[in-house]
Order: C-alpha cells, then structure tokens, then sequence
C-alpha cells in the first residue's frame, strides 16, 4: 500500500469513459518512487481524503483485495490500451502509435504462429 501526501490537481473524461485522474505530490524518497514505479500498468484502490489516514482505515484499505476486470472493454481494445501506454512510457524509436501498434502486433501474431510449426 502506497500513501503519499497529495493535492487533488486535475481530472478529465476520457474517450472510453473512464477518468484520468491527476495528483501532485511534494519531493518523494527514493523508495517512494520505488513503490510507484513498481505499481505501474497495475490495478488496484485509490483512497483520497483531505485529512490524514488513521491507523484503522490504514487497516482497512490494507485488507481490500481488487478484483479489477474491464468488462467494458473487449480483449483487443484492453491489449491497444496496454500498448498505448506503454508507446507512452517508452516509445522504442516509433514516431508514431500506430507504426508501435502495428509491430508489436506483428511480434505477436509471429510468436503464435511459431507455435504452429512446433
């Protein structure tokens, strides 16, 4: 569980329906960023309220287990979403999603299909 001071600084629809979500935190330790950075393209809980945790709701949130499944989405719209984010984190050379989209496409269908042939 991750908790971090934080301003609640923006948040806008987006074209899927779900909610990008903005916050900004004051200079966070290196381990900190550790947590974050582990946590990356996972589901899980946000908790926000303006005054600060008290150790039976920090209880709480701890024993919560996500049970996250897209169900509003269907399988290849949840893998171009993966994709997305990840051109975004590292974009491997591409200079656009959709030459990215189209080879890590090809890099899969060339996986399976070696399958094939064992």
């Amino acid at each position: 569980m991750i908790i971090i001071p934080s301003v609640l600084e923006s948040y806008r629809s987006l074209k899927d329906r779900s909610i990008k979500i903005v916050f900004e935190t004051g200079e966070l330790s290196p381990s900190q960023v550790g947590d974050l950075q582990g946590n990356i393209l996972k589901a899980g809980f946000l908790a926000f309220k303006s005054d600060p945790f008290k150790e039976k709701e920090k209880e709480l949130l701890d024993s919560l287990e996500a049970e996250y499944t897209d169900t509003n989405k269907t399988p290849s719209q949840r893998l171009r979403g993966v994709l997305w984010h990840l051109f975004n984190k590292d974009n491997e050379g591409y200079k656009t999603f959709p030459s990215y989209y189209e080879n890590k496409l090809e890099v899969l269908i060339n996986h399976f299909k070696s399958k094939l042939d064992a």
